[in-house]
């Protein structure tokens, strides 16, 4: 099995005979059948069939290294005196592979001294001056885009198959070297099987370590764990044909997205929230004013970016963005502030929804869910925004008498 599943898609079908596994919970009474269970979690097989093939237990099975290689997998009558059910499903193959065109940043090869010279020549409190929300959000987003195109170099997203693993080091390329000097006969046989056999050890205890890394640093960077995991998949999990009302297949990208558009708006809320900033700002009979958002505040946030989050499609990476927090803070608090007073958000904060598969069947659109990927200065003024309300909510606190005679403080 584990020879096999580290090739390519793979889909076995066949009586494998395990009666006391419950494929619901995943798990067995006998040894036997609980090192199989374990054997299909390490190579990551699924089972497809989920109705019983003989009696009350499922021992007809369905395995694949890849889930959405199987689908539609029913339980039909049986053949002839056989006492075990036909199992149908359909097995959708793909086309070739094809290299991704996908060009992220090289920050191996950035200069970020070069970047933060370049923006810091810019006079960002005289240009926004006068410029509205949108049209300044523009200009620096422009003005950034075009300084990184100087100063960090793009390349091609790495395929699986071209992309070093963490775990392999300068120590452990040497095999390779040394197979090429036997075949060239400046070796043995028998050394070369030595050096071989001593790298299987040491590669084994890097991955192991490699693994024990990502495990402990999973809270930092969960990018890099998942991604992991996701490696040792045979193919990437993506939505596939979905499956109207009338039962048609739609396969197109444009007829996908009108179909899980329409999911989408049929379960949205359209209940709308009326409250502006202006209930959060000025009180004339007390003399107040509305609260600020200061330059210290986005400093901050800007510093405690993740930087193994992923960027949204435009490059606005948060490793970018947190290596210029000091120059970028001043025109972000300008248009923060403009935002905020003026209940205007530019455009490109608003664009979100990503579907996913959730759960169930993948060609019914009810099981995708729209997952958020929105811009990171849009999520870092809705946290400034939630800070700032309740911070001059707890300061101006208002406290009434309840019906019981308590006082009763009204804060967030």
């Amino acid at each position: 099995m584990t020879k096999h599943s580290k090739g390519s898609e793979i889909v076995v079908m066949g009586d494998f005979n395990y009666p006391d596994i419950c494929w619901m919970s995943n798990s067995a009474k006998s040894i036997r059948s609980n090192r199989f269970l374990t054997g299909l979690a390490d190579n990551f097989i699924v089972q497809k069939v989920g109705e019983a093939t003989r009696g009350s237990a499922i021992l007809d099975l369905v395995l694949t290294n890849s889930d959405d290689l199987v689908s539609g997998v029913e339980v039909a009558g049986s053949l002839g005196g056989s006492d075990h059910a036909l199992l149908e499903f359909i097995i959708q193959r793909k086309g070739a592979a094809k290299h991704t065109k996908t060009q992220i940043l090289d920050f191996k090869k950035a200069d970020f001294r070069k970047l933060r010279e370049t923006l810091d020549e810019i006079p960002w409190t005289e240009i926004l001056k006068g410029k509205g929300v949108h049209d300044g959000w523009e200009f620096v987003k422009r003005e950034k885009l075009k300084a990184q195109l100087q100063a960090i170099p793009m390349r091609r997203k790495h395929g699986r198959c071209l992309k070093k693993p963490g775990w392999l080091s300068k120590e452990l390329r040497f095999k390779r070297d040394m197979y090429k000097k036997w075949k060239k006969g400046e070796i043995t046989r028998e050394e070369f099987k030595h050096i071989a056999s001593t790298c299987r050890d040491k590669v084994r205890k890097a991955k192991a370590e490699n693994e024990l890394r990502l495990a402990r640093e999973v809270k930092s960077n969960k990018k890099g764990f998942y991604g992991y995991v996701r490696s040792k998949r045979k193919t990437k999990e993506t939505v596939g044909a979905l499956r109207r009302e009338d039962g048609e297949m739609q396969t197109g990208d444009r007829e996908r997205g009108e179909l899980l558009n329409a999911f989408f708006a049929s379960v949205f809320s359209k209940k709308e929230n009326n409250a502006r900033p202006e209930e959060y700002g000025a009180d004339d009979s007390a003399g107040e004013t509305q609260p600020r958002i200061s330059k210290e505040v986005v400093q901050e946030y800007l510093a405690s970016l993740d930087v193994f989050k992923s960027p949204w499609p435009d490059e606005l990476h948060p490793r970018v963005l947190k290596e210029l927090a000091e120059i970028i803070l001043e025109p972000l608090a300008i248009i923060f502030e403009n935002s905020w007073r003026t209940d205007e958000v530019p455009a490109d904060w608003r664009r979100a929804n990503v579907p996913i598969f959730k759960k169930g069947e993948r060609e019914d659109p009810n099981n995708c869910r729209p997952v958020s990927l929105t811009f990171i200065p849009g999520k870092i003024l809705e946290q400034i925004i939630k800070q700032t309300v309740c911070e001059h909510l707890e300061r101006n606190a208002v406290i009434t008498k309840s019906q019981h005679g308590f006082l009763k403080n009204k804060s967030c």
